[in-house]
């Protein structure tokens, strides 16, 4: 369930980076929103994981299996998107 929870929430945080990347600036923005979502989505994950193997006791290679949908899923809606709105970008 714990991965579920984040996985929504990755998608959560991703909308949001592309609602204010939109929003700031001009059209190009929003590929902008999905790239650094990425990064900044790869950071919470492993850190994510961090707290799992280090406070909660959780062995390494369950929150290995855990970090490649967390990551993953998220991620992978960020770059299509990404591609999707880079190509709407152009003229």
């Amino acid at each position: 369930m714990h991965v579920l929870i984040l996985i929504v929430v990755g998608l959560a945080v991703l909308a949001a980076f592309v609602l204010v990347a939109r929003l700031i600036g001009a059209r190009g923005r929003a590929v902008n929103g999905a790239s650094a979502f990425i990064w900044v989505w790869l950071i919470a994950s492993i850190a994510n994981g961090a707290v799992g193997v280090l406070q909660a006791g959780i062995p390494l290679l369950n929150e290995i299996a855990a970090f490649i949908p967390i990551f993953g899923v998220p991620a992978a809606v960020a770059w299509y998107l990404s591609r999707r709105l880079g190509a709407a970008a152009k003229p």
